[in-house]
């Protein structure tokens, strides 16, 4: 069984990156079960067409065939959702079954907020695809994150992203996600595909929270010992292999960098270890000026200085 979360009235919306290890971690999780081969295959997002509901087009009808496009999207041609409305505490839930049938329901409050609908199911129709895909976090708060990060980083999660809105005293957010957090996802998937999902956004908050997470996800790949690394990080990466050079420290690990970053290791040859700015899957390199390292899991090339 799996849930999704409600939208929130009033100011609770929690803000900034409190999740963002285990964003990562979801991250790196989907390129080792998927591969770098099938990540590939999602290029291209959802588009807004495919999930418009206008309050002309009769409701079921509608809702299933938003459903549909969610199963073509992430390749579930034997899968069959079908959706209903009930009161509930939370936005949607679907019952995880050997399929090929799975029930969706969705909160009643969707009936008048038909925008929303593609969202509420993104999210529901990815519990589908992870629990067919036997990939899972332990603990329901962390199988949430692993679902929202997988639906941002297959093509689906700007809806979710797109349905938080703050207005007044109204404020809605779907997922688990921090708005931030949706957006630096959707931010990692658009620089490794070369997409731009900004245009697709309505609102304000949610383009706002997407700029804040492109941000963030352009620094990843400006850490040490990445050539892209600005000055100050540059200086304390440099102060840190100096200690690690010392021949007194033989043997003993170097400290990480900032943010559980870099790391040296060994001695002779020191090498020193840091996360891949696109999967964060570690990457061991030897200590021996400019080189290119290429990450094993999603074939990024990355320029060093290290």
């Amino acid at each position: 069984m799996a849930t999704g979360s409600a939208g929130r009235a009033g100011g609770d919306i929690v803000h900034g990156y409190p999740h963002l290890d285990t964003v990562r971690a979801a991250v790196t999780a989907l390129y080792k079960r998927l591969s770098y081969d099938t990540v590939r295959t999602f290029d291209t997002s959802v588009l807004p067409a495919d999930v418009a509901l206008s309050d002309a087009e009769e409701l079921y009808a509608g809702t299933q065939r938003v459903a549909r496009a969610m199963v073509r999207h992430l390749r579930l041609p034997d899968a069959r959702m079908i959706v209903a409305f009930r009161d509930m505490q939370h936005a949607a839930h679907v019952e995880l079954t050997a399929g090929p049938e799975y029930f969706v329901e969705l909160n009643t409050r969707f009936k008048s907020h038909r925008k929303d609908i593609g969202a509420a199911l993104a999210h529901e129709v990815m519990h589908v695809y992870l629990h067919r895909l036997d990939l899972s976090f332990p603990g329901t708060r962390d199988n949430e994150i692993l679902t929202d990060t997988a639906t941002a980083y297959l093509g689906a999660g700007w809806l979710l992203l797109d349905a938080y809105r703050e207005h007044g005293p109204f404020s809605q957010k779907l997922g688990y996600l921090t708005p931030e957090e949706f957006g630096y996802v959707v931010a990692k998937r658009a620089l490794f595909f070369g997409e731009d999902p900004a245009p697709w956004f309505t609102s304000p908050q949610a383009y706002d929270a997407y700029t804040a997470g492109l941000a963030a996800a352009r620094r990843d790949g400006q850490q040490p010992p990445l050539a892209a690394a600005g000055w100050s990080t540059r200086r304390r990466y440099a102060r840190d292999r100096r200690a690690a050079q010392d021949p007194r420290r033989a043997g003993r690990p170097g400290a990480p960098g900032p943010a559980g970053g870099y790391a040296f290791e060994g001695h002779a040859p020191l090498r020193v270890s840091f996360p891949c700015p696109t999967c964060h899957q570690r990457i061991r390199v030897p200590v021996r000026g400019r080189l290119r390292a290429r990450c094993a899991l999603c074939r990024s090339e990355l320029d060093c200085d290290t």
